[in-house]
């Protein structure tokens, strides 16, 4: 556990030592604004809560997320200094749920930096802080998700583009998993079963069923499934990786 926190600490600090957090955070922050109060028409809607503001995370993240989690360890890997890191006296698996825990970590501050918009609706009106909250939940989680999808195709190639783009392609499906153009390419040779289970996959569904503040417990599985599932394939790539 000493490790992995030391490890958490530097990945973390990393972050800020470069341009690179400032300019994801005021990136994330400024298309949320433009998102929130020009395309979800947040004043007109007339309506005192965040629905405007969570609808766009999914797509918000579905670019940044790899973005950033890109560089995760093909950067490692291109430097050379994945071998220095694995020389370390702790586990891969500890290794590999650092980075992803710091890189989770910034991605939360980046969406608590947003509060501005929550004191804003209540300014206004009289929200319900409590699907508010609920929102948050779900954004921060779906996050997680996409980062741990990202660093596992981060994992698989030292070339950052190439692992940009498998991630937004993975994402992408998993977010319209559960719209009639997937769903119609599938249904007429797969099983129902088999369709059925596709269709659940949406993260828009489970993500809009938590910012409805319907925290059901199989939403969060969900996500904690994707995510630990994503880390494991994580752990079995860079081991495969290292024995190369």
């Amino acid at each position: 556990m000493q490790q992995l926190t030391s490890i958490f600490r530097r990945e973390l600090a990393a972050y800020f030592l470069t341009p690179i957090a400032y300019v994801f955070i005021i990136i994330f922050l400024v298309l949320s604004g433009v998102f929130t109060f020009y395309l979800g028409d947040f004043f007109e809607r007339g309506q005192a809560d965040l629905a405007p503001f969570f609808d766009f995370h999914p797509w918000l993240y579905l670019f940044l997320v790899p973005a950033l989690s890109m560089r995760l360890w093909a950067e490692e890997r291109k430097s050379g200094t994945i071998e220095l890191l694995l020389t370390l006296p702790v586990t891969t698996t500890a290794v590999v749920i650092a980075k992803f825990l710091a890189a989770w970590a910034f991605l939360v501050v980046a969406l608590a930096l947003t509060f501005p918009v929550w004191i804003t609706v209540n300014v206004l009106g009289d929200p319900d802080n409590g699907v508010i909250v609920a929102g948050y939940l779900g954004s921060a989680l779906m996050a997680g998700a996409y980062l741990a999808i990202g660093a596992c195709f981060s994992a698989l190639t030292r070339n950052q583009v190439i692992a940009f783009i498998l991630s937004l392609v993975v994402c992408l499906l998993l977010n319209l998993s559960g719209f009639p153009l997937v769903l119609d390419l599938v249904s007429g040779w797969l099983p129902e079963a088999v369709v059925s289970t596709i269709a659940s996959m949406s993260f828009l569904t489970h993500f809009q069923a938590i910012g409805q503040g319907v925290i059901d417990l199989r939403d969060i599985v969900f996500f904690v499934s994707i995510l630990a599932f994503f880390l494991y394939a994580n752990v079995l790539l860079v081991e495969l990786k290292k024995s190369q």
